[in-house]
C-alpha cells in the first residue's frame, strides 16, 4: 500500500485506539517523508509525503470502512523525575542542562530519554525518579550554543 497524504489525526477526531492499526516509528522518523513500514497487524505500508510535510503522532494515513492506519512512536526507555520543590527542580535542571541533555518539562515532571549515567545525578539531587517507558510525541529539540 502506498500512502502520500495525511488525512487526519486520531487525537482530533476522537477515534477509539482499539480500532486503529498502528505504524510505530522511532521519534526521529517523524521527520522523514519517505518510509517503508509494517503495521502492528502486519500490513506493508510505503509512505511518500510531498514537500515539507512530515508525520505527527496520531496522524491518520489511511482510512476505509474496514481499517484506520495511524502513526505513533515506539515505547522508549525513559527517566521520569518528579521534583518536590524548587530546589530539587533547580538542581536537576542545572545538571541536565550542564550535560546538554534534551528534556521534556511538564508542570510536575521532567522526562528524559534513558541514559544510565543520569541515575547518579538524580540520586545526588535526592529527587524522586523512576525508569519507565514513554512514547515521545515530538522529537526533542536541541538548541545548540557555544562556550566562550
Amino acid at each position: 500500500m502506498l500512502v502520500q497524504n495525511i488525512i487526519g489525526n486520531v487525537k482530533k477526531q476522537n477515534i477509539a485506539s482499539e480500532k486503529v492499526e498502528w505504524i510505530e516509528l522511532d521519534w526521529e522518523e517523524l521527520n522523514k517523508r519517505i518510509l517503508r513500514k509494517q503495521t502492528n497487524k502486519g500490513r506493508e505500508v510505503a509512505i511518500s509525503l510531498d514537500g515539507d510535510t512530515h508525520l505527527h503522532f496520531g496522524d491518520i494515513i489511511y482510512q476505509d470502512d474496514e481499517a484506520i492506519i495511524a502513526v505513533r512512536t515506539k515505547l522508549e526507555p525513559a527517566f521520569v523525575v518528579s521534583p518536590k520543590s524548587m530546589t530539587e527542580m533547580g538542581k536537576v535542571g542545572f545538571e541536565l542542562g550542564n550535560r546538554h541533555t534534551p528534556s521534556l518539562i511538564t508542570e510536575s515532571e521532567i522526562i528524559v530519554r534513558y541514559d544510565e549515567t543520569l541515575e547518579s545525578i538524580f540520586q545526588d539531587a535526592k529527587v524522586t525518579y523512576e525508569k519507565t517507558e514513554r512514547r515521545f510525541e515530538t522529537p526533542f529539540k536541541y538548541k545548540g550554543h557555544h562556550h566562550h
